[in-house]
């Protein structure tokens, strides 16, 4: 996992050579990104499942209750098989939309 700190997100990327890898290594260091914006960019090399990726709904749903974004990058997935409320992209650039997008409905009280 490696992890890049940016102007006003982290960038949470993939390396290991399976999910299980990746998903016990990002839980072990949540905490530490608590108050962060968060993408998590998952490559599409690693095989993956829709419950997998449904592992990260709660933690996605408690950063909104705080007041962050949480979005993940995969672009091998049907993102219309995951509740609207859950942000899954398929690019960086899409993903840093989303936060930029979220921010401006908690400047205006949504």
């Amino acid at each position: 996992m490696r992890v890049e700190q940016k102007e006003n997100y982290t960038l949470i990327v993939s390396d290991e050579d399976s999910f299980l890898k990746f998903y016990n290594n990002y839980i072990k260091s949540k905490k530490t990104f608590e108050k962060e914006h968060l993408i998590l960019q998952i490559s599409d090399e690693i095989n993956i499942s829709n419950e997998d990726f449904l592992l990260f709904l709660s933690n996605a749903e408690q950063k909104k209750e705080n007041g962050t974004s949480f979005v993940i990058i995969n672009s091998n997935i049907n993102i219309d098989d995951f509740p609207d409320n859950f942000n899954i992209v398929p690019t960086l650039i899409e993903a840093v939309d989303i936060l930029e997008m979220e921010a401006i409905e908690r400047e205006l009280g949504f």
